[in-house]
């Protein structure tokens, strides 16, 4: 491969990675200066509500960058863009169909001297959620599927395997708190023989505060436990957003740190979030 296609690539990559993490650091500067408002700060207040809760009845398109420090040898970087479309379908006045798709888009650098480094697109995971209108006794369920599509443009980025699996989610909110967990197990179910075995469990316990005109401070750790490898991951997120409208358009704009408080060997250390939801309320 000549100079000049590697001198390509490497530009492409560095461009790849300022557009996805970058520019959610503009959208998030612009609700602070406080240049673009919700309609009201009551408006603000319910979607911020609304956005705690993973059933709520609310389209919505999160990006969300996650920039994480420590792997390999070499302590490298790595930077993952998540497109997480958010749909709820109302089945009748009764129950609601709730699809969360993740579709990763992931930076993958060399994690030790001579490895290479890949760009591409992840495993998409895409679960739904039958999940009753109102609560039950204070509680909110949800319960479902999980697929796992081996869509890896590179063996770097994903398992190659086929998987399904289980789903759910209970969470109980008030005006002062919304407090959770949501938790899944995958199974590896077809793929190459020359892939492992995939079955992964992954839990994550949440809890948010409003702050008021649409500011929410909240906190989870996504945890995954690898039965293959018997390894846990462990991050603590910490998240400030803010709901605001920048033109016709409601968005939500967050950022905070990750802290992995267990990890495998070669993972990394800590990391930034940063996220910008695009907000479809009903009208």
């Amino acid at each position: 491969m000549s100079a000049s296609r590697h001198g390509w690539r490497r530009g492409w990559r560095r461009g790849w990675r300022r557009v996805s993490w970058i520019g959610l650091l503009i959208g998030f500067s612009a609700a602070v200066d406080g240049t673009a408002r919700a309609q009201s700060p009551s408006q603000a207040d319910d979607l911020a509500r609304q956005l705690s809760n993973p059933v709520a009845s609310l389209i919505s398109i999160p990006l969300q960058s996650n920039l994480t420090q420590g792997y390999g040898s070499l302590g490298a970087w790595r930077n993952t863009l998540n497109i997480q479309p958010v749909i709820p379908i109302r089945l009748n006045d009764d129950w609601n169909l709730i699809s969360r798709t993740i579709l990763p888009i992931i930076w993958r650098p060399r994690t030790h001297v001579g490895d290479p480094s890949t760009t591409g697109l992840g495993d998409v995971t895409a679960s739904l959620f039958l999940s009753p209108s109102r609560p039950i006794n204070g509680l909110t369920l949800g319960v479902g599927p999980v697929f796992v599509l081996p869509t890896a443009t590179d063996p770097l980025l994903g398992a190659g395997k086929w998987g399904v699996g289980l789903t759910g989610l209970v969470l109980h909110q008030t005006k002062t708190m919304t407090i959770g967990m949501m938790a899944n197990h995958i199974w590896s179910l077809a793929g190459p023989a020359n892939r492992e075995e995939v079955s992964n469990t992954l839990l994550q316990p949440f809890i948010a505060f409003p702050l008021g005109e649409g500011r929410t401070l909240s906190v989870n750790t996504e945890s995954n436990y690898d039965w293959v490898h018997r390894q846990w991951t462990v991050p603590i997120n910490v998240q400030l957003s803010q709901v605001m409208k920048l033109g016709g358009q409601m968005l939500s704009v967050a950022a905070g740190p990750q802290i992995y408080v267990v990890k495998p060997t070669g993972g990394p250390s800590w990391g930034l979030r940063f996220s910008l939801t695009f907000l479809f309320p009903e009208k």
